[in-house]
């Protein structure tokens, strides 16, 4: 297990396990596990140079432990515009483009969607998972994404989805150029 929001559930779910001072004991020890490696992973961070630390901040088990300790070389900010530069061409395909509003202190990342995407009535949703999903790998500290500007989808009996055959041809890249 690498991600590391599936380790900060697992370990929540595990303390969850535990009653009254057992409890106590145990989220003791796990909070002091992590600021010895958060102590180590900073002295680590210190001594590297600064391209070494690029390079190691690009792996995505160290990114999210950099994350973790708020060692990131990168802000939030900076990580995010690049996310979102990443899929801008996938959102230019169709005539589209996203602006970063801002980052609340809840982390809530406020992004609205801009242009059209003509021909493909579903693009605007389809922009807004491509949008999630990029920002999402670069930034783990995010707590929500709110994408002004995106249509709702049309649901029909049951509230499944109505998409057009068009929007089969529309899909999210698998990897964002």
């Amino acid at each position: 297990m690498t991600d590391v929001g599936q380790v900060g559930e697992r370990i929540e779910r595990l303390l969850g396990e535990f009653s009254g001072p057992d409890a106590e004991v145990a989220e003791d020890l796990v909070h002091t596990l992590l600021e010895f490696y958060g102590a180590g992973l900073e002295r680590i961070v210190e001594i590297v140079d600064r391209p070494l630390l690029d390079r190691l901040a690009e792996d995505e088990h160290v990114r999210g432990l950099l994350v973790l300790h708020d060692l990131h070389p990168k802000t939030t900010h900076e990580r995010v515009a690049e996310a979102l530069d990443k899929v801008r061409p996938y959102l230019g395909s169709h005539a589209g483009d996203v602006e970063l509003v801002g980052i609340d202190a809840d982390g809530v990342l406020s992004l609205q969607l801009q242009g059209t995407c003509d021909g493909c009535p579903s693009s605007t949703v389809t922009a807004k998972y491509a949008i999630e999903k990029v920002v999402r790998e670069a930034a783990p500290e995010i707590s929500d994404v709110h994408v002004a500007g995106v249509v709702p989808e049309q649901t029909g009996p049951g509230g499944r989805p109505l998409l057009p055959l068009e929007a089969l041809e529309c899909p999210v890249p698998a990897e964002p150029v």
